[in-house]
């Protein structure tokens, strides 16, 4: 990584310093012309965690590398359903041989002549290498489960005990090369999979990993690279990839990453030269940054886009589709109680929780009637959201407008809070600290309304607020050390399942740092992912939306739309939920 002083006066150079010097004291006037036309800075509220395509699982990280690493085919524009051949120069389907009839094995023949960043040649042995390293490095609570449940039928390498029981030869099997091609064989059909594999299938250079220390792609020792600690990987700061844009560096104390653009990519060379993105949590600062012509592109909060609107030379892109499901309130069910001031004295004494506080079902009932779901799509998004039913929002297969859901009813709420515990927490009280992220001004304003709805009912209910910065909050939650915490979900491909695998599955993203397991919703979410007919999917889903609503393991509040503030100038964004921000190659200023 290169020092801070060399990139800023990289980033001086480029026009952009004014982009890193934070925060400002007062707005500047509007560019009237474009400023640093070959340099995009976007400014976020989230905050890069890693650059390893393998281990962060958060919206900002896996934009980023999705600017950096090519996958083997792409969603074309802004479809959710249509795709692209990438990496592969063709998309397997049925029609043109490269599917199975029985639906279990993909055939991908890869593109010749493309270049990784650093000038070595892709080849087929990369892929197979990638798709490899993505399902055996299986980091706690990481996406590796997302090639893992289609490719070899398991949703970790580990079992219960934690101990790897997965069998190398049984992935070197499913995933190997026949000359130029790279065949993939799953465990059983999987109506998703190509989905997945246009957002995931990321390509990594097997012998630049090899020369840096990394798994080597044999079997003598890949249990060494199983779940790593963050941090611990090559992988992590440094990156390689057939993409765009390659890292000229990632800045973690000043919170940006500096992008430059690949010349010799396979696609021809990307119409900026540079991309600047910047964790920018206050919306005041990235207001002024997008008014003053400093920023091009500001995530803005639907809730607060009446403050952004009416800039010089900024656009509002609003109602933006997301398939999003944001805020949820997650209660974990087995929370750490070592050195966690968030549960108070530990016990059901009115000045605490006891660590198993979430595992009664009446009192995650009791949240839920509590929550006013109706001030939150109205006041806090003005209208610029809806009430959610369940973790799958409108617009795919399972959405149900008529499916069973919580509303605001504070006395089906006090009658379930007397039923909890059999009846000692509505006599003793509890104290508790609900946490959000920094910048996460909807999270926060949930919390405040799940405040102020369950204190209202009895003065012995206690609830304190505390927001932290994304990195720590994220380690808090999958450390089990946060009682109730608030997140959301956002698309990693646009199919059901993903939202009711991360949000139900014992083995999804949220249920792993919840302690949360039914067996039964288990199998239903299996049997969903393997259904081909779409008919019988959606039936399927219908159960598994009721069973979640019985076991209320979170609280989904609404499906947010989305908003982006754009400075006028900029062309060729295009929007696609699946990018999980913006894809910066068609982009150009001018």
């Amino acid at each position: 990584m290169e020092n801070t002083s060399r990139v800023r006066a990289a980033a001086a150079a480029l026009g952009a310093l004014a982009a890193l010097a934070l925060p400002y004291n007062k707005a500047l006037a509007a560019a009237s012309a474009v400023k640093n036309p070959g340099t995009f800075v976007n400014v976020e509220v989230g905050e890069i965690t890693s650059l390893d395509p393998v281990f962060p699982y958060d919206n900002a990280s896996q934009n980023l590398i999705y600017n950096v690493y090519d996958t083997l085919i792409a969603f074309d524009g802004a479809s959710l359903t249509r795709f692209r051949p990438a990496l592969a120069t063709e998309v397997p389907s049925r029609q043109n041989g490269l599917i199975s009839a029985d639906g279990r094995t993909y055939r991908f023949p890869i593109r010749k002549g493309v270049l990784f960043q650093d000038g070595q040649r892709l080849t087929p042995e990369d892929v197979r290498y990638s798709l490899l390293r993505f399902m055996l490095t299986d980091r706690a609570g990481g996406p590796s489960t997302l090639l893992l449940e289609p490719i070899l039928g398991v949703s970790s390498t580990r079992g219960p005990d934690g101990r790897i029981n997965l069998d190398f030869k049984k992935a070197a099997a499913a995933v190997r090369v026949e000359g130029n091609d790279v065949v993939v064989h799953l465990a059983r059909p999987f109506a998703p999979f190509l989905s997945i594999m246009a957002r995931w299938s990321y390509v990594e250079c097997e012998s630049w990993a090899a020369e840096n220390g990394e798994w080597d792609g044999q079997a003598r020792d890949w249990k060494k690279y199983n779940d790593p600690e963050a941090g611990q990987s090559y992988f992590d700061s440094h990156a390689n990839g057939t993409g765009p844009f390659e890292v000229e560096d990632w800045d973690q104390v000043d919170h940006f990453v500096l992008l430059k653009r690949f010349e010799r990519y396979w696609r021809g060379p990307a119409r900026l030269e540079r991309v600047l993105v910047k964790s920018v949590p206050e919306l005041s600062t990235r207001k002024l940054m997008l008014e003053a012509g400093d920023a091009d592109l500001a995530e803005v909060a639907a809730p607060l886009a009446d403050e952004i609107r009416g800039l010089p030379g900024v656009r509002l892109e609003q109602g933006l589709p997301q398939l999003a499901v944001d805020p949820v309130f997650f209660f974990t069910f087995h929370i750490n109680p070592t050195a966690n001031p968030d549960i108070g004295s530990g016990q059901l004494d009115g000045q605490g929780i006891p660590p198993d506080f979430f595992t009664d079902k009446n009192l995650r009932k009791a949240f839920a009637y509590a929550f006013n779901y109706k001030a939150m799509v109205h006041d806090v998004y003005h209208g610029r959201a809806k009430a959610a039913i369940g973790p799958i929002p409108p617009g795919l297969l399972g959405y149900d407008p008529h499916g069973p859901r919580y509303r605001y009813d504070p006395a089906k709420a006090i009658s379930y809070f007397k039923k909890a515990w059999g009846g000692q927490v509505w006599q003793k009280g509890f104290r508790f600290t609900l946490t959000y992220n920094t910048g996460g001004d909807s999270r926060l304003a949930a919390c405040e309304i799940m405040k102020r709805g369950v204190e209202a009912l009895n003065p012995k209910f206690r609830i304190d607020l505390r927001g932290l910065d994304w990195p720590s909050y994220l380690a808090k939650a999958e450390q089990r050390l946060l009682p109730v915490f608030s997140r959301g979900w956002y698309p990693d491909y646009p199919d059901p399942h993903d939202f009711v695998f991360a949000f139900y599955d014992s083995q999804g993203r949220y249920p792993l740092a919840q302690g949360y397991s039914n067996p039964e919703m288990d199998k239903l979410i299996a049997r969903a992912a393997r259904e081909l007919d779409p008919r019988a999917r959606a039936r399927l889903y219908g159960e598994i939306l009721r069973l979640g609503y019985e076991d209320e393991p979170s609280i989904v509040t609404v499906y947010p739309t989305g908003v982006l503030a754009i400075r006028k100038w900029v062309k060729g964004f295009v929007d696609n939920p699946v990018f999980l921000g913006a894809y910066y190659y068609p982009i150009s200023k001018g």
